[in-house]
């Protein structure tokens, strides 16, 4: 019954790592294109997409939360592991939605503040570029 949650909840982060990496693929691009030279930009926004999933599944699908099915919270002779029945069933994969999109969105908020300050250092530098007169034009 675990392995069978630990695929499910695979699945289910795989599932909103993959939607939301769709969701973002476009925005992504479009700010790669503006920062990064056409020759790697593709390249940069493959990674981001790699990093979506990447992120998304080690962040839906904890293991060490699944332990707590196999190994039972007491030691002793009276020791019982908890039940999956299908409000905790529920709960996990509920928590495995929340914590993909929890973790791709940390992830995407790194990434676009990251690009936000690049996009100002450009923008300054374009501005000093345009300011400053061409000495060949005297």
């Amino acid at each position: 019954m675990v392995i069978t949650l630990l695929v499910v909840t695979f699945i289910v982060s795989f599932l909103v790592a993959f939607i939301t990496a769709r969701l973002f693929q476009r925005p992504i691009q479009s700010i790669l294109n503006r920062l990064i030279p056409e020759d790697i930009n593709y390249a940069w926004s493959r990674y981001m997409q790699f990093a979506i999933y990447v992120v998304g599944l080690s962040s839906g699908v904890k293991i060490w939360e699944l332990e707590k099915y196999i190994t039972p919270l007491t030691p002793g002779e009276k020791a019982q592991l908890i039940a999956l029945n299908p409000e905790r069933w529920a709960l996990e994969i509920y928590r495995t939605v929340i914590d993909t999109l929890g973790g791709i969105a940390w992830m995407l908020l790194v990434f676009f503040v990251i690009t936000l300050i690049a996009y100002v250092i450009v923008r300054i530098f374009e501005s000093k570029r345009r300011a400053t007169p061409d000495p060949r034009d005297s």
